[in-house]
């Protein structure tokens, strides 16, 4: 009740004018009541093109009845009646797709009217599904606590997320050892560098960049494992026949009070040890569309088994978005590895992470990029050494341009003066090779305002 109701002379004939004028100047002051905005869904659609899905993010919202929005940036118009929901996509180039399904309040199905790949005048029709990404919770960015109860052994863009987190998000999980076993010595996974994962982060599109700031790894038991092996590509000639014999299992004491890991059997090494730096082996997200899933051992432009000693604490690691959601997966544990990892294993054991996620819009890069308080490193991962060195100047060199607006001259010029090479990972199908820059040597240089505000 309006508390002019409560007013005596309102319930008369006369009170009758006085109300109503009373509330025409209510509504002259404060205008009429805000019509409620239309709320955007965000829905993740996937098109089965001849049995090969393709994912695609919708973002639309409905009013009266009438729907606009759009479907990986490209405008969509249509209507919702009922259950029965109906758009048609347009692209940057005027293709046009429509879709036709039935909506409920967590899922889309359909049919989907597309072009002929292979003739500009003829239609192909595809069946579509589509989930609905739940809406962001109000409030600051959350933390999550994410116990794993399954783990990969690829890096695929069709397995079912874990965990729907959002830009500045923070997760705390865990992840395995090389060989699939815990911090209780239980084998939970598949050998083979088992993935916690894949995390959905909304809003992450292919052509962003996702950012992955780690907050915490922190070892949880007291041993690792490795090998007494080098692997072919470190062996010359005559060590080779040497080293006939050697690849046995070599296991390492950690102990997490000191820092410092030493072999179990130390015999000659009894006075050797090392700083304990944990370092997660494995960082990728999935691959595009028309790659296969990649086993949790390869390494490409999306990341994958890195084995690079700095994806450590107190850094962050930058991946290419190729899916919605980007589909982050991480493992493959290590409490220390020297360069390459020439041991074929490094410190292999299990470890508690904490990472933040965020996403850099528009922003397209060519190679994993490493950045720490003091280094920007581009990794390049390739076949040979030789091609890893190529991509890895080619992926420093685009960073240089994309945030400092530098010529190809001037970066030569800060290259041939600055940049140091350290050999990341030698023990896979493809080889790893980082470029690096003291960020002191960019100090004196302005940053362009795109990149200092997405940084």
């Amino acid at each position: 009740m309006h508390p002019l109701d409560d007013s005596p002379h309102l319930r008369t004939k006369s009170g009758i004018a006085v109300r109503a004028f009373s509330l025409l100047l209510i509504c002259i002051l404060f205008g009429p009541a805000p019509a409620q905005a239309a709320e955007r869904e965000t829905w993740l659609v996937v098109v089965d093109l001849w049995g090969n899905p393709v994912y695609q993010t919708l973002e639309m919202s409905a009013s009266g009845g009438e729907l606009s929005g759009d479907l990986d940036g490209g405008a969509i118009r249509g209507r919702r009646e009922g259950d029965r929901i109906r758009f048609v996509a347009t692209d940057s180039n005027g293709a046009t797709a429509s879709y036709d399904g039935r909506i409920g309040s967590t899922d889309i199905a359909g049919r989907a009217d597309l072009p002929d790949p292979n003739d500009a005048k003829a239609r192909a029709a595809h069946d579509f599904a589509a989930r609905r990404i739940e809406a962001r919770p109000p409030g600051p960015p959350r933390r999550h606590d994410y116990r794993p109860d399954s783990y990969s052994n690829e890096f695929s863009p069709h397995r079912k997320p874990v965990l729907t987190i959002w830009p500045k998000d923070t997760v705390h999980t865990s992840t395995l050892d090389s060989g699939g076993v815990d911090e209780h010595g239980k084998t939970r996974a598949l050998f083979g560098n088992p993935q916690t994962g894949p995390f959905f982060v909304v809003g992450a599109r292919p052509g962003d960049t996702l950012a992955i700031h780690m907050d915490k790894l922190r070892l949880n038991r007291d041993y690792a494992d490795s090998l007494d092996s080098i692997v072919g590509r470190a062996l010359g000639t005559g060590m080779a026949a040497q080293a006939k014999d050697l690849g046995r299992p070599v296991r390492w004491t950690l102990d997490r009070e000191r820092g410092m890991a030493y072999p179990e059997k130390a015999n000659g090494l009894k006075d050797f040890s090392v700083p304990l730096r944990p370092m997660l082996g494995g960082l990728a997200v999935a691959p595009g569309f028309g790659s296969a899933p990649i086993s949790t051992g390869d390494t490409g432009r999306f990341g994958g088994n890195m084995d690079f000693n700095e994806v450590a604490e107190g850094r962050t690691i930058y991946l290419p978005v190729m899916q919605p959601g980007a589909l982050l997966y991480l493992g493959d544990a290590h409490a220390a590895q020297g360069d390459g990892e020439t041991s074929q294993y490094a410190l292999e054991t299990s470890m508690d992470v904490e990472f933040t996620v965020d996403v850099l819009p528009g922003k397209s890069i060519s190679t994993p990029r490493v950045e720490s308080p003091t280094q920007l490193m581009a990794l390049g991962q390739a076949g040979s050494l030789d091609e890893a060195l190529r991509a890895a100047t080619a992926g420093l060199t685009q960073w240089l341009q994309q945030d400092y607006g530098l010529s190809l001259s001037e970066c030569a010029q800060v290259l041939g003066s600055a940049v140091e090479y350290r050999v990341a990972n030698l023990a896979g199908r493809s080889v790893g090779l980082a470029a690096m820059l003291d960020k002191s040597r960019l100090a004196g240089l302005k940053k362009k305002a795109d990149a200092a505000k997405s940084g």
